[in-house]
């Protein structure tokens, strides 16, 4: 290619230091390329809560600005893609997968067993919600929209006790100093793909998907295809409090542990499952887990989520 490869994303920081990221390995092989900023629906419903919002409002845009060539490549925050891509789009490269775990930021650094009763969180992931009601069922839990910098601001003004923020995000940020604790996956199973940055091209263009071969990370493409596969499996229609991580067993080459859980909107529910799989066929071991967790109680969690979704009493 002898122009610059446009890479399409969104303007947040966290989003624009993606961008940056894929720009820099994309440097190391010599080819030149230049950023995109497009604006999302995500990016405008402000007012709305995440859980009022259909998965894909913070790529959508994105995609269809790549399925016009508009733009070469797009750059994604993986848990931020849906598991349906649109025809004619691929994942073709996964940067390596940074920190999978939550984090909690407060006001007076306090950690999550700390947090006095009636203690306000704010967090508009319906994930973090359930686990955290799950586990400290005294605590409320509000919803908080806007960047890392607006959510930070909105602690300080006191609104909040405390937030819950991914913490690859703040260290991609460089804010590691505002975490107050990071929180264990026993507590709060990260979502699916989190961490991981993915760069989406179009299937018929074999300039720019052979280049992407050349910098994709394959341990956390595996991973990550493991995740989808199993919240594909799960998701029928509404949002599901899940949680799902995927990584290569240390003792074993070759070899993928992963947990996922699944959890009732008021916390009541807890359904967590565990399986080993071989990494050559990743989605087969994400189904597999799927199964688990909706024979184990999933499913009702599943039927009171659709119940609630339509107004059922």
């Amino acid at each position: 290619m002898t122009r610059p490869l446009k890479i399409g994303t969104r303007g947040s920081k966290l989003a624009l230091w993606q961008a940056e990221h894929v720009r820099s390995l994309l440097g190391g092989l010599d080819i030149a390329a230049a950023i995109v900023v497009i604006r999302t629906t995500g990016d405008d419903r402000l007012d709305a809560s995440l859980a009022q919002l259909d998965r894909g409002v913070f790529v959508r845009e994105i995609e269809h600005a790549l399925l016009r060539s508009e733009v070469d490549l797009a750059v994604h925050s993986m848990k931020d893609l849906p598991t349906s891509i649109p025809a004619g789009l691929t994942i073709a490269a996964y940067c390596a997968r940074h920190d999978v775990q939550d984090c909690l930021v407060s006001r007076t650094g306090a950690r999550l067993r700390d947090l006095p009763a009636g203690g306000r969180v704010g967090t508009s992931s319906l994930r973090r919600q359930a686990q955290l009601r799950h586990h400290r069922p005294e605590l409320i839990c509000e919803d908080i929209r806007g960047n890392v910098d607006t959510r930070l601001r909105k602690l300080r003004e006191g609104q909040y006790d405390a937030i819950v923020l991914a913490r690859a995000g703040l260290e991609r940020l460089g804010l590691a100093a505002e975490i107050a604790e990071i929180l264990d996956t026993d507590v709060l199973l990260p979502a699916v793909g989190q961490g991981a940055v993915g760069i989406e091209a179009r299937e018929d263009d074999a300039a720019a998907l052979g280049l992407l071969a050349r910098i994709d990370h394959a341990p956390t493409a595996i991973a990550v295809r493991a995740e989808r596969a199993l919240l594909r499996e799960i998701e029928g229609g509404c949002q599901v409090p899940l949680g799902a991580w995927c990584r290569p067993d240390p003792a074993s080459a070759g070899e993928l542990l992963m947990d996922a859980c699944m959890v009732s909107l008021d916390g009541g529910r807890y359904v967590r499952e565990h399986l080993s799989g071989v990494s050559r066929d990743p989605e087969s071991l994400g189904v597999r887990l799927a199964h688990r967790l909706r024979a184990a109680g999933g499913d009702a969690i599943l039927a009171e989520l659709r119940s609630t979704a339509s107004g059922d009493v």
